[in-house]
């Protein structure tokens, strides 16, 4: 599903990471680990396409594709989903608006057909009842005024709105309390057809998804088993 090749990344002329190769395999539940500050982010955030990471050499091919030099937009809309760490707040944009706009996009993407309104809003009804979501989330705007753990929630609305090819969660334990880990674990292990790509430090967390293959990264480079 996905192929890092000899990718070695910088930012601001410092290099952060050196010759990385990876595989993440179909429907994996796939762990990146490694200390603080071994590049675990600064790789999630270069397969997403985060343009301030300069890609110095080497290539990342997502589902037979080449995507190196795509932008984020196209490789979102292709199916990757990035959960991450530290999420913005944007005043104005509601979260029913948000969802409604990203879910066209990915539907007219893919399908090259318009979504009807009656069928984003059964979406987003079966999705917002199963996380237990209040109405009134809808209307507000995206993550200003939300705890750690309700940004969670709405991380996972998303994911489960639009049923990436692959998932990338940066640390989504992190914040969130044991009812929404119970709830992303879950979430995680009902969807078969997404390929997993998650950084976490807690050992209680890990040990309940059972990740299928680890990748331990330090200091920029994969640590060789």
């Amino acid at each position: 599903m996905l192929e890092i090749k000899n990718l070695s990344v910088s930012l601001d002329g410092k290099m952060l990471l050196t010759e990385i190769n990876m595989n993440v395999l179909k429907n994996a539940r796939h762990l990146l680990t490694g200390h603080n500050g071994s590049g675990k982010s600064t790789l999630v955030s270069t397969i997403i396409g985060d343009p301030q990471y300069v890609i110095e050499s080497g290539k990342i091919i997502f589902d037979g594709k080449e995507i190196t030099k795509e932008n984020t937009t196209t490789r979102a809309l292709m199916g990757i989903f990035l959960g991450a760490q530290n999420v913005p707040e944007i005043p104005g944009l509601t979260v029913l608006n948000f969802l409604k706009h990203s879910l066209s996009a990915h539907t007219h993407f893919q399908t090259g057909k318009d979504l009807s309104m009656g069928e984003f809003l059964m979406k987003l009804e079966n999705a917002r009842s199963k996380l237990n979501i209040p109405k009134e989330w809808l209307n507000r705007s995206i993550n200003v005024g939300f705890s750690g753990g309700e940004r969670k929630k709405l991380m996972l609305l998303r994911l489960i709105m639009t049923e990436p090819t692959l998932a990338i969660l940066d640390e989504p334990d992190s914040g969130a309390d044991a009812t929404v880990q119970d709830q992303i674990i879950t979430i995680i292990n009902e969807m078969k057809n997404t390929t997993f790509l998650f950084i976490s430090h807690q050992k209680s967390f890990i040990e309940r998804i059972k990740p299928t293959d680890i990748t331990t990264l330090s200091n920029g480079k994969v640590m060789i088993k």
